[in-house]
């Protein structure tokens, strides 16, 4: 494309300019709905995936609740609870299980250091407590098996709690809190922003040796929940009635009970999300290559008028000798340019709001989400724009092959 050939094009872009900004328009939206929609899909996948992060694939949760079946002369609708000796049997009876930790809670408790006080849950845990919801350190260590044998007083504080207490920020390790009416020292700062908790927010928590909350809060060998996880290999979904059997035997509870022995997939969840997201980007998809189409046939249509109204003008290039090669050319590039123009302007449009979008989202200088396309998806939309360019100008262009010199004269 010469500079001449250049010049002409934008002249006959410009010569209505209304029609020219309308028909670019429908280009416009089109990339703007379909690059935004991937986008900010990515975004929303990536906060779900963010407040499920470090919380094992593999893994069952299990809590005792009111039985809803009579079973062995006891009537439905009796309390039980679970118990340390259901850790032992679920090793022994459940050999496909890696993972075998029990947990323990107690809610409205209240940290306070120095001047400052915080509402919190205390949970005691064991260390392996870990490889079923992985902690994000920020400071210091998780419980470790020594607290566990020795009754350390000691505690991990949850990110919510750390602000409230320490809201100077710094290494609070070393430092003393008081929970209740008992001193504990801090050794770790778990700042986890994970939304998949077990037994309530972890932000809102603060961690103890398992052994020393069943001391100082005489829970005897009580749990409240046992958390699992798998071997490799191992689909938690096909071992889901065997963990249920093995503890509702040791109970009297009915062993086809399972809203009284509740036993908690994560691993159906996490094909929930996954099977959810792939519909949702078949649909982003569907609904932005359709309106980025419908935009470009509004292309070819104007093209197709604008070769209607310029029949005398092409007319009389053929009658001065030009080709049908130059007359398809001239049309193809009109048609590619106000194409290009269009879409790459809603490119960087979109790229504006999806950037807005993401700053909107981010916390403490930390992005909970990034909305924003990555580099082959640019390029890709670009591919994607300068074909249809072609495609929404071929059928104006072999319209204006078609037109005779000698009825080109006539026309008027």
């Amino acid at each position: 494309m010469d500079f001449d050939s250049f010049s002409e094009i934008l002249n006959v872009l410009t010569r209505n300019k209304s029609r020219t900004f309308l028909t670019g328009f429908g280009v416009f939206w089109g990339v703007f709905m379909l690059v935004g929609l991937v986008g900010g899909g990515d975004g929303l996948k990536e906060i779900l995936n963010n407040n499920l992060a470090g919380f094992a694939t593999n893994s069952a949760v299990v809590w005792a609740q009111p039985t809803t079946k009579p079973y062995h002369g006891f009537r439905k609708g009796r309390q039980w609870t679970l118990n340390y000796d259901d850790i032992k049997r679920l090793r022994a009876h459940v050999p496909e299980l890696d993972v075998i930790t029990p947990t323990i809670s107690r809610w409205s408790a209240n940290a306070t250091h120095d001047d400052r006080s915080a509402s919190g849950i205390i949970k005691g845990v064991l260390p392996e407590m870990q490889k079923v919801s992985e902690p994000k350190m920020m400071y210091g260590r998780y419980i470790n098996q020594m607290d566990i044998n020795q009754g350390r007083k000691v505690c991990v504080i949850g990110k919510q709690v750390y602000k409230s207490l320490f809201p100077k920020g710094g290494d609070p390790c070393g430092d003393v809190i008081r929970i209740d009416s008992v001193y504990f020292s801090v050794v770790g700062v778990n700042y986890s922003d994970g939304n998949m908790n077990v037994n309530g927010n972890d932000q809102q928590a603060v961690f103890m040796p398992l052994s020393l909350v069943q001391q100082i809060y005489n829970r005897g060998h009580s749990v409240d929940i046992i958390c699992v996880t798998g071997k490799p290999g191992v689909v938690m979904s096909d071992i889901t009635d065997k963990i249920r059997h093995v503890i509702a035997k040791a109970h009297d509870v009915a062993p086809d009970d399972e809203k009284g022995v509740m036993v908690f997939n994560t691993e159906m969840m996490f094909s929930m999300v996954d099977n959810m997201f792939r519909g949702i980007n078949m649909l982003i998809w569907l609904v932005g290559i359709g309106t980025l189409l419908a935009g470009a046939i509004g292309v070819s249509n104007i093209m197709m008028v604008t070769v209607r109204e310029r029949t005398v003008e092409i007319g009389i290039r053929r009658a001065i000798g030009a080709t049908p090669r130059n007359i398809l050319s001239q049309i193809i590039q009109e048609s590619i340019l106000l194409t290009s123009i269009a879409g790459m302007s809603g490119i960087l449009f979109v790229v504006l709001v999806l950037q807005v979008l993401e700053m909107a989202n981010t916390t403490d200088g930390v992005a909970a989400a990034h909305f924003q396309i990555s580099f082959w998806t640019a390029i890709g939309a670009v591919v994607l724009l300068s074909v249809l360019g072609v495609l929404a100008g071929l059928a104006p262009a072999l319209r204006a092959m078609s037109i005779k010199p000698v009825d080109a004269m006539r026309d008027e």
